[in-house]
């Protein structure tokens, strides 16, 4: 049996436990931790260290070794021996410079160019080197100028113009010459056999004509300018041919070419200085082309004193004489060539005249700026031909 109530628990007749009251917990007041001040650290002074005074070494009197028989070995050449007993043996075996030496310091001035280069002994005439002599027909070789204080000597007067920004001036000679010739007498005797006979030498006087101007402007390869200058002649030639030879083809052809020229210069994507130079040499090598349809356009004639006479001016000019003097006798050669292909008349003689002025103008133009052996042997030819081609024209017009 217990004492507690039927049910147990927290059944009918329980008693409920007492509720304790909730109680917050005590609040603790914050409190500033204490402030220690700063306290600076105590400085040391500083103290030198003490300075050990310098003792001189103890200093050994020097004694004399005891004479020992003893053998020297054999020395070197140049080699030498410290033998305490020989204050000389330094200087006996060693070997000494007695040659004159390079002194650093002062030297003897540079004497001129004048004093220093060679003469010939007084009396003595001196040698001269034989000039080379072409092998096999070849170009003989280059004519050099007189050797320079500074720069290589071994430099044509042609580059030596160039570096000095002039331009050089050098005559085709006797080869082209001779060639300029033969193509005029080629010419003479096409004009004598007809109209397509002449056609030949002239075809190949254009071509000639545009590949000499591009090279004699320094401009190679130049294709595109050369086929369309060369194009433009034909297209003249061939609108001649069709027109009975009228002379207002030439004019029409040259203003088409002219523009042709300017519209592909236009399209080019090289600098604007070099599209104009290219535009300028494509024009006139055009120009020139077309130009020397003129023996298409002349009286047959007109053509065979013409020709004959610029033939004449060319060999007489590549004679090795002054310029004034081969100039004056150029112009009596191709007079005297006029006058007796001209039958014997003031008229041929006047002709030749004009023709050999002109020509000899071409000559002039086809010895400057960049003249080599391509220049000479294409626009040295084919220049005098060219530039005499209007003048024939129309001297045989006027003389007809």
């Amino acid at each position: 049996m217990t004492n507690q109530p039927y049910g147990g628990g927290y059944g009918y007749g329980a008693q409920e436990p007492p509720v304790t009251p909730y109680q917050e917990p005590p609040v603790t007041p914050y409190q500033q931790p204490p402030v220690t001040p700063y306290q600076e650290p105590p400085v040391t002074p500083y103290q030198e260290p003490p300075v050990t005074p310098y003792q001189q070494p103890p200093v050994t009197p020097y004694q004399q070794p005891q004479s020992q028989p003893h053998a020297q070995p054999q020395a070197w050449p140049g080699q030498a021996y410290d033998d305490p007993y020989d204050p000389y043996a330094d200087q006996q075996d060693t070997q000494q410079w007695q040659g004159q030496t390079w002194e650093t310091q002062m030297q003897p001035p540079v004497a001129a160019a004048e004093e220093t280069s060679y003469l010939p002994p007084q009396g003595v005439a001196p040698v001269q080197a034989a000039e080379p002599a072409p092998v096999g027909g070849a170009e003989p070789a280059p004519e050099y100028g007189p050797a320079t204080l500074a720069g290589n000597s071994r430099v044509t007067d042609a580059q030596r113009a160039r570096a000095e920004g002039r331009s050089p001036v050098i005559e085709p000679g006797m080869q082209p010459a001779l060639l300029a010739a033969v193509l005029g007498l080629l010419l003479a005797g096409g004009a004598a056999l007809g109209t397509y006979a002449l056609l030949v030498p002239l075809v190949v006087l254009q071509g000639v004509t545009a590949a000499g101007w591009f090279r004699l402007n320094g401009m190679w390869p130049a294709r595109q300018g050369i086929a369309l200058g060369f194009l433009g002649a034909l297209v003249a030639d061939a609108a001649m041919l069709v027109s009975d030879r009228s002379p207002g083809v030439i004019l029409g052809a040259l203003g088409v070419w002219v523009l042709l020229s300017l519209v592909l210069q236009l399209r080019s994507h090289a600098d604007p200085d070099e599209r104009m130079y290219g535009l300028m040499a494509t024009v006139v090598a055009a120009a020139l082309a077309i130009a020397a349809g003129g023996y298409l356009a002349a009286d047959a004639d007109a053509v065979v004193v013409g020709a004959v006479a610029v033939a004449a001016a060319m060999v007489v000019r590549a004679l090795p004489v002054t310029t004034a003097v081969s100039v004056v006798i150029a112009v009596a050669a191709a007079a005297g060539a006029g006058y007796a292909v001209g039958g014997m008349s003031s008229d041929g003689a006047l002709m030749g005249v004009g023709a050999a002025v002109c020509a000899l103008i071409g000559h002039r133009v086809a010895s400057y700026d960049y003249p080599s052996r391509f220049v000479h042997f294409t626009a040295g030819v084919a220049l005098p031909l060219a530039a005499a081609g209007p003048v024939v024209y129309t001297l045989g017009r006027v003389f007809g």
